[in-house]
């Protein structure tokens, strides 16, 4: 018997928002359908405005029932696409848009903006939100929750893994082949956030595709190594981050402290370097052996952060998900599709061995139609 369970992500690119459909009855190939819908440019510079803001303020309220349009019309087109009735769909799992990520604050706090319960009302599907709020309440960071997908997915008997998501922020999991041994994972610092925010700041471009810009820059490397001074790299984990720090203000920050002015291509190939550079160093600060990287994310596609990813390894392979049988582009919806059904059958979806909680618990605010 089915049992189809919506995903839902908006990342901090706030590009648009990834809808999958899963059927987890499906052993070997869950993902039924998908759709992006993007988010319209009106709406994304007034998410980015309060992003910017560093703070929390009460007219982030204002945004929910836009964003939730955004999101009851991806389900809208994705149920189309798959021919499937909202009353086949056992729940939505929303990770919402994050506005404000702060775990080390008193109180620790992480906002985001896509009510739950007005979604579960807009599309007659129950609704699972505030994914994070169960892991910060037991002491962890709430993030990265994907870790434990990742695991479901891709940990291998005979040899040692990490998996290296390129959202706007990067985080990696580390997948021992020994079972009694931890998963773990960390946000490693910036990827895409900071390269859309300069091409947009300098050319009024959302992306570099394919990293084509950054390429005909050369590396400053004393911007560089001013960067990876951000005390964040050097925190140990558990830890995770967001534009809170990593920001166009923090960009714009070093480049005075710089002191000197750079071609702005030259400013992108370095953000390309920071973002291999900080990856590399976090593999090889990690007693974990590692013999295998799995790329993912949107940062995927920029085949010169890739190939510059791929020079910092070394000898070990770097291959994308989607060789290994789940595609890169969707990974994150299908994580908290995942995560919803866990939600839904009662069980823990985070990793304290990863988040810092003092004990797993189960993930999400469920909020029914009715």
């Amino acid at each position: 018997m089915a049992r189809y369970f919506i995903g839902l992500m908006s990342g901090t690119s706030v590009d648009a928002v990834d809808a999958v459909l899963m059927d987890f009855s499906r052993m070997d190939s869950p993902l039924v359908s998908n759709f992006s819908q993007p988010i319209d440019r009106e709406l994304r510079t007034e998410i980015n405005r309060i992003i910017s803001l560093n703070t929390w303020p009460q007219e982030t309220r204002a945004l929910d029932d836009q964003f939730v349009r955004v999101c009851a019309e991806a389900i809208r087109h994705l149920l189309q696409k798959a021919a499937i009735d909202a009353d086949q769909i056992e729940a939505i799992g929303s990770h919402g848009q994050t506005v404000f990520h702060d775990p080390q604050g008193t109180p620790p706090v992480s906002i985001q903006i896509g009510s739950a319960g007005q979604l579960a009302r807009e599309t007659g599907i129950t609704t699972i939100g505030n994914f994070r709020q169960a892991d910060i309440a037991a002491g962890g960071q709430g993030a990265p929750l994907a870790c434990a997908y990742h695991a479901r997915l891709f940990r291998h008997a005979r040899e040692d893994r990490a998996v290296i998501n390129l959202g706007g922020i990067a985080n990696i999991t580390f997948l021992p082949a020994d079972p009694s041994k931890d998963v773990e994972g960390f946000d490693t610092g910036p990827a895409n956030t900071l390269l859309d925010a300069w091409v947009r700041h300098c050319q009024g471009q959302d992306f570099d595709a394919g990293g084509d810009w950054a390429r005909s820059g050369t590396v400053n490397t004393q911007l560089l190594e001013r960067m990876l001074q951000e005390p964040y790299f050097a925190r140990p984990p558990p830890k995770s981050t967001g534009r809170e720090t990593f920001s166009l203000a923090w960009l714009q920050a070093m480049l005075e402290q710089h002191g000197v002015s750079l071609e702005a291509k030259d400013v992108q190939a370095s953000l390309v370097e920071l973002t291999a550079r900080s990856v590399a160093q976090a593999v090889e600060n990690h007693p974990l052996p590692v013999v295998r990287i799995l790329l993912c994310g949107g940062g995927s596609n920029n085949d010169y952060l890739v190939s510059r990813i791929e020079q910092g390894m070394g000898a070990i392979p770097v291959e994308c998900t989607d060789t290994h049988g789940a595609p890169s582009r969707w990974l994150e919806a299908m994580a908290f599709s995942w995560l919803a059904k866990r939600t839904v059958d009662g069980k823990p979806g985070n990793l304290p061995s990863v988040t810092g909680a003092g004990q797993e618990v189960v993930l999400g605010e469920v909020h029914r139609p009715e």
